[in-house]
């Protein structure tokens, strides 16, 4: 057996019921094989064992108020797992799924992803089994309140600096951001997707949308195709899959559907964004009031999105979305490519379905890093007191996009595995980290 295979086997024996955390860890160890196996010095410093532990994982308990006046507790958890190349970089998730293997999955993968960005910083995940859905403002305050007052005490621009995720955006990051500023009784860019008011970033809320968008649109140019004209099945309905739906539009496809937790919507003539926009980001309401006020679309309950004829897929809702089954159905309806604007939405089944077919599949480490990176941006313009507009932002965001396509396709090419994005994400931000973690020696 293999080293990589060995230490796959290691690692899950050492670390049982952690089965997201397996799916990255198996996922990125396999790719890397062709590299470690042959290459003594990784092998002999460890490197691959050290990448499968993190630096150090916090676990503490939120005690907060309701408005009833009871007594909450929640668990958060702060995974910073490689600074390597920089601080520990990487958002922090309010769900009641939030579990360390979650997020120790989520924070591995962001290693790699912040590595393939090109820009300095390393890799972590945080947050809390708190779900702050049917929540007041105060008791999202009170609990973000808590919850930094512990976790301030491991962060610093230089350190560690949090973003947002599923569950946490403008308003959380705001109240976070706050309690951080009474406590440490400092102005400094510790939390990124800040608001405009206080040291965000113009660009940030379309960033892993657009971005998704920019690296597929590289990946096709390659393949001397385009957007143009083509179906594009989306997803999700956050910022993530509008933005992604609203860049496509501007890339010449068409949007044809969105789901969240419910159901989803089919328009075959192109979804209408602005309805989209008002309902999801503005009203909060369920996707299926769309169809109640779009003659043209249809909502399906449930599952079943994927059976949607398209040409281009993009899984943009959370992990493990997209199935053995699900990858089948859109390799038979003549999908061509497949980007994940998530974290981790395709299953392992499903992603050999579609290397297999000869389907373009673009992982969410290289394919979603857009938010990471503009998140980098928003640290940049932090620590030079400027703000740039969003046409400089934007330029800079393509410019990484398709400095990861550029990196990955050759990456693939010089293990003889052209057209494999998978193996090329891994080892193109493997590398990377590797050689600066050798370069610094047993740390």
């Amino acid at each position: 057996m293999s080293y990589t295979k060995n230490l796959i086997q290691e690692v899950i024996g050492k670390t049982p019921g952690e089965s997201e955390f397996h799916q990255a860890m198996t996922e990125v160890f396999s790719a890397l094989a062709p590299v470690v196996d042959n290459e003594p010095k990784y092998q002999e410093a460890g490197i691959l064992k050290k990448m499968s532990i993190p630096e150090r994982a916090i676990v503490f308990r939120v005690p907060w108020l309701d408005d009833k006046n009871q007594v909450q507790v929640n668990t958060a958890y702060r995974v910073q797992f490689s600074s390597a190349i920089g601080p520990y970089k990487g958002g922090m998730r309010f769900h009641p799924s939030v579990n360390l293997s979650v997020l120790k999955f989520l924070g591995f993968e962001q290693v790699f992803k912040n590595s393939l960005t090109g820009l300095p910083i390393g890799g972590g995940k945080g947050g809390a089994d708190f779900d702050p859905k049917g929540k007041s403002d105060a008791e999202v305050m009170r609990f973000c309140q808590s919850l930094m007052t512990e976790l301030c005490k491991y962060l610093g621009p230089d350190e560690d600096v949090p973003a947002g995720d599923i569950g946490v955006g403008a308003r959380e990051v705001g109240y976070m951001y706050g309690q951080y500023k009474r406590i440490v009784g400092r102005y400094e860019g510790i939390l990124t997707g800040k608001g405009l008011t206080y040291g965000g970033s113009l660009g940030r809320t379309e960033a892993t949308g657009y971005g998704l968008l920019y690296l597929m649109d590289n990946i096709l140019k390659g393949a001397k195709n385009g957007f143009d004209g083509k179906k594009c099945s989306i997803s999700g309905s956050g910022n993530v899959a509008i933005f992604a739906a609203e860049k496509t539009y501007q890339l010449g496809g068409i949007p044809i559907t969105m789901s969240d937790s419910g159901g989803f919507v089919h328009d075959p003539d192109g979804l209408d964004l602005d309805l989209m926009k008002d309902l999801k980001l503005n009203r909060r309401e369920r996707i299926s009031e769309y169809a109640k006020a779009r003659p043209s679309a249809k909502y399906t309950e449930g599952t079943g999105l994927w059976n949607v004829p398209c040409d281009i897929a993009l899984p943009c809702a959370t992990q493990n979305e997209l199935h053995e089954a699900d990858a089948k159905a859109l390799a038979a309806n003549g999908c061509i490519a497949v980007g994940e604007g998530a974290n981790m939405p395709c299953t392992a089944e499903a992603v050999d379905v579609f290397l297999e077919k000869g389907i373009f599949f673009a992982p969410g480490k290289a394919a979603n890093a857009g938010g990471v990176a503009v998140s980098c941006l928003e640290m940049s313009q932090n620590s030079m007191r400027l703000s740039w507009t969003f046409e400089e932002v934007d330029n800079k965001l393509q410019d990484i996009m398709a400095g990861i396509y550029q990196k990955m396709s050759a990456a693939a090419e010089e293990y003889n595995m052209k057209g494999n994005f998978v193996a090329g994400a891994n080892i193109a931000g493997f590398k990377k980290v590797a050689e600066a973690m050798l370069a610094q020696g047993v740390v």
